[in-house]
């Protein structure tokens, strides 16, 4: 979870603003809950636009306005329907929890050929689909990507992190190696695998 601190609020035209103190790390579409700020900012909404000029309201159209001649960074802009309130000063909380879902514990355990899982194994194997979900996530974002939170952006990721999440699964009841009685031992595990890396497209940044 990422929370940022809110220095003004705005609302025009049923759209508010908010300024946070430090630049944020927000995109168009992605879900934030606001507290702190006071009526009627606080709630749970979805980001609209994230401008960097003051907002001045909007045209006959429904079009966003601004004045390009006042810069105004660390903005968020959500649909928000109230009485009009002046940009003022203002305190509160701006905090945003992506929730990626692109795969099921079923799906690993699919891959992993194991139907006939137990009830601890499936609880695991839910614990393991969370975790992957969510670092798949945070990686992509991290090399450049925009994907959506609860679909995979191609078939190529899903397997990716299908692949990752058996690997955890694996790994399971060990410490950063696999578990084995082989009597040589275990091999140390040291990040993912090449494979993994190139179905999630990770191994680089995002080309266009």
């Amino acid at each position: 979870m990422a929370a940022y601190t809110v220095t003004f609020k705005q609302l025009t035209d049923n759209y508010a603003v908010l300024q946070t103190l430090t630049a944020n790390e927000l995109e168009v579409g992605r879900a934030i809950t606001v507290s702190g700020v006071g009526a009627p900012f606080d709630g749970s909404f979805t980001v609209y636009a994230l401008p960097q000029y003051e907002f001045v309201g909007i045209d006959s159209e429904g079009n966003l306005l601004f004045d390009n001649d006042v810069a105004v960074p660390n903005q968020v802009l959500f649909a928000c329907t109230a009485d009009d309130v002046d940009r003022t000063a203002a305190t509160g909380t701006l905090t945003f929890t992506p929730t990626c879902t692109w795969i099921t514990a079923t799906q690993i355990e699919d891959w992993l050929g194991i139907g006939t899982a137990t009830a601890a194994d499936t609880t695991f194997l839910t614990q393991c689909a969370a975790a992957v979900n969510q670092m798949a996530f945070r990686r992509r974002v991290e090399a450049g990507y925009y994907d959506s939170l609860t679909t995979s952006p191609s078939a190529d990721v899903t397997l990716g992190v299908i692949m990752w999440g058996g690997a955890l699964y694996r790994a399971r009841g060990s410490v950063d190696v696999f578990a084995s009685f082989n009597e040589m031992g275990t091999a140390p595990t040291v990040g993912l695998s090449p494979m993994i890396k190139q179905l999630l497209g990770i191994d680089r940044p995002q080309v266009a």
